[in-house]
């Protein structure tokens, strides 16, 4: 008499049958599908021992159902995308969410290098400057309307020149008589002192810091005999062929102020009234 050989679920004999040997057992088809067989995620049915199996992160296909959402074509041998839960083949991928790109109007696929300024997209081979037609990549650009230049080219082509050194002017800078200057370059004619920032003036058309200026040029006080400038507010009295300061037009014996009073020169000297009576 032949030993038992049964199902291990269903405990029908197996003899003459077909069987699937699992490690516990061995088991009828009926049963191991319903026991081990998987679920098709997009049918819900099961997927029996005897049709092809795909899977995707944890999700199970009959073959005929893994296909793309959109056109359902079969995806078992193509490339394909996970999009928001739905597998989609490349070319719906590409036609409903890849950007076009703005230069030669062709699709700029998925995971290929790309660069995107203001809203527009480029293949990275794409995005060259307008001058050099050199590709950009990540280095530093200006926009000019629709075109774009890397900084040796924008230099060279539209920025300004700096009136000393010649050299292109792209931030900061001055602009003394319609003219620009870097702010290293617009010193004083005298000092070399930088004046961006501070008070100037200019003689013949060439700036001066008011140091040198009144060295060079201002009238001198006939009291303390420093340069009379006129910046800051500074007032000045005038007689003949001398110059004080406000603050220095004082009678020489009291030293009371003469602004604004009537005086008496004597020589070198000026004397208020009284002064002058007791002489």
């Amino acid at each position: 008499m032949s030993e038992p050989f049964d199902c291990d679920s269903c405990k029908e004999s197996l003899y003459g049958r077909k069987y699937i040997q699992m490690e516990k057992g061995p088991y009828c088809i009926p049963c191991y599908d319903s026991l081990f067989a998987n679920t098709c995620d997009e049918c819900k049915e099961l997927i029996g021992h005897d049709s092809r199996e795909l899977y995707y992160e944890d999700r199970h296909y009959h073959e005929n159902c893994f296909r793309c959402f959109r056109c359902e074509r079969s995806l078992a041998d193509e490339p394909f995308t996970c999009q928001d839960e739905e597998l989609l083949c490349n070319d719906c991928y590409c036609s409903e969410f890849s950007s076009k790109c703005v230069s030669c109007d062709k699709t700029v696929m998925p995971g290929s290098r790309k660069l995107e300024y203001n809203g527009q997209t480029w293949h990275e081979h794409c995005f060259i400057c307008n001058s050099c037609k050199q590709p950009i990549g990540s280095r530093s650009f200006i926009p000019d309307k629709q075109d774009h230049y890397c900084i040796p080219c924008y230099e060279s082509k539209f920025a300004p020149r700096c009136t000393h050194c010649k050299k292109s002017l792209t931030k900061g800078g001055i602009t003394y008589r319609d003219e620009p200057w870097h702010k290293e370059c617009f010193v004083c004619t005298g000092c070399k002192t930088q004046l961006a920032g501070q008070q100037f003036t200019s003689q013949d058309e060439k700036p001066y810091c008011i140091k040198c200026f009144g060295n060079l040029y201002a009238k001198k006080c006939s009291g303390c005999t420093k340069p009379i400038t006129g910046f800051g507010g500074g007032k000045y009295v005038s007689f003949e062929d001398k110059h004080w300061h406000h603050s220095c037009f004082n009678c020489s014996h009291c030293s009371c102020s003469l602004v604004g009073k009537g005086f008496i020169p004597d020589n070198e000297d000026i004397l208020c009234r009284d002064c002058n009576s007791d002489l």
